[in-house]
């Protein structure tokens, strides 16, 4: 059995979100800085990356994904209140950083890494929203594919790298070196 390729993708996209019959629209990637990603590391949404694939460069496509192929439900219990102390820098709280709407990288006791939504700062605590922004929405994914290729090694080696946490993105815009938290966006496709 041959074991799948991993393919270098580039898209250029409209994103649109559907809740409860209201369409709205969430993000471009356009031609000129598309959305980069090495298929076969589950660094996208599994239903996104089938549906791309196996398409040609100026392939159009226009495919939707349901909140359960997304990012599932909305869950009320992912809304929590923390100490406001955990968001201290020399005992000062960190206004730069932690204010209403801000998108904070947070990291559990376990090392994993992920992002919280500041909805209420208050004396105490700040009230963190940990789920995704698109949880309980359906997707559609509306654009053309502006790369398909097989990846190379020195490609493959950098995911590898970055997915163990070493060294930066990978991508040429920033130098490789966008920071450990990933938590600037360089146009890559890579930095979030």
């Amino acid at each position: 059995m041959d074991k799948p390729q991993n393919k270098c993708i580039s898209v250029a996209y409209k994103l649109y979100s559907n809740n409860n019959g209201v369409e709205e629209f969430v993000e471009e990637a356009t031609t000129e800085k598309p959305f980069q990603f090495i298929s076969g590391f589950g660094i996208t949404l599994d239903g996104f990356e089938k549906a791309l694939v196996g398409l040609n460069v100026n392939d159009e496509f226009d495919f939707s994904l349901d909140k359960d192929e997304a990012y599932g439900d909305y869950v009320d219990e992912r809304v929590l209140d923390l100490d406001k102390g955990i968001f201290t820098i020399n005992n000062h709280f960190d206004h730069e950083h932690i204010f209403k709407d801000a998108i904070v990288p947070l990291q559990n006791e376990d090392g994993q890494r992920f992002y919280g939504r500041v909805l209420e700062i208050s004396d105490d605590k700040v009230k963190m929203d940990m789920n995704h922004p698109l949880a309980g929405k359906n997707l559609n994914f509306k654009g053309h594919i502006v790369e398909n290729r097989e990846a190379t090694k020195d490609e493959i080696e950098v995911m590898l790298n970055r997915l163990s946490g070493e060294g930066g993105c990978g991508c040429e815009d920033c130098g490789g070196d966008c920071g450990e938290g990933h938590d600037h966006d360089c146009g890559c496709g890579h930095c979030h």
